[in-house]
């Protein structure tokens, strides 16, 4: 491999703003952002929107899409087509 192409791989902090819940892994992201972690080192934290703690497909919070109530609200608005 050649040197200096590749970006630095290290130990980085994410915490979902959404449940608070942070994990640690290795990444290449940064940022100026730190957490003192369990293992008693410090990381850098990068802070996430959302992960499979907060998302609603993995949390079974899941919205279902009111299909045929779409089409009436529809055709209720703007009627039927007739022959």
């Amino acid at each position: 491999m050649k040197p200096d192409t590749h970006p630095d791989y290290h130990f980085v902090v994410f915490q979902d703003t959404a449940s608070d819940e942070a994990f640690l892994t290795r990444s290449t992201a940064t940022s100026a952002a730190t957490i003192d972690w369990e293992d008693g080192n410090t990381y850098p934290l990068v802070r996430v929107d959302i992960t499979n703690k907060s998302h609603p497909f993995w949390t079974g919070n899941a919205r279902i899409m009111d299909t045929a109530g779409q089409v009436e609200k529809f055709r209720k608005r703007y009627g039927t087509r007739t022959k």
